[in-house]
């Protein structure tokens, strides 16, 4: 793949005529490996001249698993895994990245799901372990499309929780309602309706409930699709 030279490489010399100082180009280069092994596929990638961009990426996909992981192609890189497993109920994922330059974590996530035909129930750490995040989302009626949910955030740096608790109800096919509230007195609202094949208008609101003179806001929003 060649991208256009960079436009202020061109310069005019006193005669007005145009000439090429000088032209950038990279060549980005994927080159894949399917089934070196059962399951695996293995992917290398390099954007030359750019000697440190070259990454290595080994994908494992299984019935009930897939596992990514990468290597910086450089002498102290940075290494990339995610992976998750289960069931058609049941999931667990991670998400880990490591700076072997300076010996630490960048980046660890992990989280665990529950999902059955009316519920969904999660728990997720995030942030390299400063946050946990509860999450649950029920279905009280499909045919009116009426869900309950709640989530419970809690940061170990700051010891502080965040609940939010949310709902929605479909009033005909083409327009819904959407409301939830936090512990900290936000409350947010919204009507969706589709006056036609995927163009959509939607009036929001917000408020917060201990000051609600100085805090109120609505919207208006108007999205068309041919």
């Amino acid at each position: 793949m060649f991208p256009p030279p960079d436009l202020d490489s061109l310069q005019q010399t006193d005669t007005g005529s145009g000439f090429l100082n000088h032209i950038d180009y990279h060549v980005y280069t994927t080159i894949t490996v399917d089934e070196p092994a059962p399951g695996v596929k293995a992917i290398f990638r390099f954007i030359a001249p750019d000697q440190k961009s070259g990454k290595v990426e080994l994908q494992y996909l299984h019935e009930y698993a897939g596992i990514s992981t990468s290597l910086g192609l450089t002498a102290k890189p940075i290494v990339n895994f995610s992976g998750v497993a289960g069931s058609n109920n049941a999931t667990f994922g991670t998400d880990v990245s490591f700076d072997t330059a300076s010996g630490n974590f960048v980046k660890y996530n992990a989280g665990i799901s529950y999902t059955t035909t009316d519920l969904v129930a999660s728990l997720i750490l995030n942030d390299k372990g400063e946050t946990i995040t509860a999450s649950y989302f029920h279905t009280v009626s499909p045919l009116t499309n009426t869900a309950v949910g709640a989530e419970l955030t809690h940061s170990f740096t700051t010891n502080e929780n965040t609940l939010t608790i949310g709902t929605q109800h479909a009033l005909d096919p083409l327009t819904s309602l959407k409301g939830r509230v936090n512990n900290y007195g936000k409350a947010s609202a919204l009507m969706q309706h589709e006056w036609r094949p995927k163009s959509l208008v939607t009036i929001s609101g917000e408020v917060d409930t201990r000051a609600i003179e100085k805090s109120a806001k609505i919207g208006l929003a108007i999205a068309l699709k041919p």
